[in-house]
């Protein structure tokens, strides 16, 4: 006689009685563990995980047909999908290769078993700790990258590919799709709005993600429509929620306004319907937002705390500390030319948070990305998306919907859905096991006992090298350039 019991959706036939089915072998066994079923929030209670090689080969509520050579008791803890962050950069030039690579353990000391590596200048480095990771020969999150992003002439940022013709446009295609990156990244510091919505059609054609930064000349609908899957960063949907956005659009293409000086009068004239109504074309063309509302929190609050205190500097290599102090000079200096700079920045930051349940309401697919990398001070490895899904809560989601931000949308979005996103058979087994639930506090997502990422666990004990190898590294090196 057979038991029905849902496992995330989906229905996993087992024997009532061990006798009837076949032994099984697994490496690890997580027993008597709460499972927490991201997708509909519901928690099933007093589950057995089996896990072979990187793999979820069983999941039920009774185990005496597994075989396990080790057994982990799960009593009072929780499992859930690994988390990720769906925006990280690696970059800063040649000299910071060793400093970005050390970065990689970090992440999976705090429970992220994936990042989406969206551009920089050390392309091929990533390329290749992707490879390495996947052949379980260098200890990092699983990687997905989008290469070199696509520009225009006189791009801002290092490392671009740069073009100004459809011709060089198809032939920066042609070599990302060569280099096999998983997505492309877009972006507008140089490219012409005409090129811009050729090159985000001609890969739609070719089959690949795209995402990117938009240029204020065009609407976030303009994009949509042309094909973008993701828009990196919040201002463009407050953007789109501006009465006269249409005003605004063409003001920057005259070059009435920037950027910076389009946000204040953006900020003015929003109107939540009008919001509303652009996020719809959002969700009907599937084009999801990656908020990454850590950074703009920490800008926006620098007066408040420097971060000169912060434990997670000594985690990071002298170099790419020194680039933090890009943003936050820029800050300083904004600041000092306009007497409410400070004040029209927290204002900022707190309208563009406030977004979050207006794009849930109008199903538009969020994806949890924080921005950490060379540059963006302060944002660290790991730790900073417990820290984005913290302000997702805050900002009217609920921790449900942080958590499916962070485990659902980022494997939909890369075609990856049948591998990740719940624990359940035939899933990888990128898990995290938590000492307490997430869906009562998001915070909790910080509580974490156990990470498994490609065939490895991560107790606690093993966490804690990671990072005092991190911190010895780091504490080395410094030494070594005083003297």
């Amino acid at each position: 006689m057979t038991k029905l019991f849902p496992v995330l959706g989906a229905s996993l036939m087992i024997a009532a009685c061990s006798s009837t089915l076949d032994s099984v072998t697994a490496d690890t066994l997580i027993t008597d563990v709460d499972i927490i079923d991201v997708q509909s929030g519901e928690v099933r209670p007093d589950q057995y995980v089996a896990i072979r090689g990187e793999e979820i080969i069983w999941v039920g509520d009774n185990a005496e047909h597994i075989q396990a050579l080790k057994t982990l008791d799960g009593t009072d803890q929780y499992i859930m999908p690994g988390l990720w962050d769906m925006h990280v950069h690696f970059g800063g030039g040649e000299k910071l290769i060793a400093e970005n690579r050390d970065l990689l353990p970090l992440y999976l000391a705090y429970g992220v078993t994936t990042v989406r590596d969206a551009a920089a200048d050390i392309s091929e480095s990533v390329l290749q700790w992707r490879e390495q990771i996947n052949n379980n020969t260098l200890v990092g999150p699983t990687l997905y990258t989008s290469g070199p992003k696509l520009e225009g002439k006189g791009s801002i940022w290092a490392g671009d590919l740069e073009v100004e013709t459809e011709e060089e446009m198809n032939a920066a295609l042609d070599q990302l799709q060569a280099m096999n990156v998983d997505f492309i990244k877009i972006t507008d510091s140089a490219l012409t709005p005409e090129l811009y919505l050729k090159a985000v059609k001609e890969v739609k054609k070719r089959g690949l993600p795209i995402s990117g930064h938009i240029p204020f000349a065009l609407s976030v609908t303009d994009v949509s429509e042309a094909g973008l899957d993701g828009i990196e960063h919040m201002p463009y949907l407050l953007k789109a929620g501006a009465s006269n956005e249409a005003e605004i659009s063409a003001k920057v293409k005259s070059g009435e306004l920037g950027y910076w000086s389009a946000l204040p009068i953006i900020r003015a004239n929003f109107d939540e319907q009008v919001a509303l109504s652009k996020y719809r074309v959002l969700a009907e063309n599937n084009t999801a937002v990656v908020p990454t509302l850590i950074g703009s929190q920490i800008i926006a609050h620098i007066d408040e705390d420097n971060h000169q205190n912060d434990p997670e500097l000594a985690l990071l290599g002298s170099g790419l500390k020194a680039t933090y102090s890009w943003r936050v000079e820029r800050a300083e200096q904004k600041a000092a030319a306009d007497p409410n700079e400070v004040t029209e920045r927290k204002a900022r930051f707190a309208a563009t948070r406030d977004l979050l349940p207006l794009l849930a309401h109008a199903n538009v697919t969020i994806m949890a990305g924080t921005d950490t990398g060379y540059l963006n001070s302060y944002i660290y490895p790991g730790k900073a998306l417990h820290d984005e899904l913290a302000i997702y809560v805050q900002g009217g989601l609920t921790p449900l919907q942080a958590l499916q931000s962070a485990v659902l949308t980022g494997p939909k979005w890369l075609g990856k859905s049948a591998q990740y996103g719940a624990v359940a058979s035939g899933k990888k087994a990128d898990l995290l096991l938590l000492n307490s639930n997430p869906l009562e506090d998001i915070n909790n997502t910080r509580d974490i006992a156990t990470v498994f990422s490609h065939g490895k666990a991560y107790n606690q004990q093993r966490i804690q090298t990671l990072l005092e190898q991190a911190k010895a590294k780091v504490a080395a090196q410094e030494a070594e350039e005083k003297h």
